[in-house]
């Protein structure tokens, strides 16, 4: 949280600087996940029905790693900040997003195609439900 802190920190000083008026609204959570989004795109990953992920540009399984607040909800699409080698390939710093930002946001990287064609796949009862903010 310090670094986030100091992140925010800097950024309100970087409009300060170029006087433009910091606006912020605390429970705006799908501005702040489409935000982290396109920062890291290219980190994104969808459940599978044995409750693994796999990556979608460069498909590789990997899990929530087990210390995340996410480990036991399983969202249906995650981003991600780094992969972490252990037991298994684990995905750190982890939040839910839906597939169609990836389109929106990155159309130079990803099609709809990419994201579609699992979008209307069923998962196991209970598993892969949206995370309610």
């Amino acid at each position: 949280m310090k670094r986030a802190r100091d992140i925010r920190d800097q950024l309100e000083g970087l409009l300060e600087r170029v006087e433009i008026e910091l606006v912020s609204n605390l429970s705006d959570y799908e501005t702040i996940k489409k935000a982290i989004t396109s920062g890291f795109f290219p980190h994104s990953a969808k459940l599978q029905k044995n409750g693994s992920y796999r990556t979608v540009k460069h498909p590789q399984t990997v899990h929530i790693h087990p210390s995340s607040g996410l480990s036991q909800v399983l969202p249906r699409w995650v981003i991600y900040h780094e992969l972490v080698l252990t037991t298994k390939e684990y995905m750190r710093q982890v939040t839910e997003l839906k597939p169609e930002w990836l389109v929106e946001i990155a159309p130079h990287y990803y099609q709809l195609k990419d994201v579609e064609d699992s979008m209307s796949k069923k998962m196991p009862r209970g598993e892969g439900r949206p995370q309610q903010d």
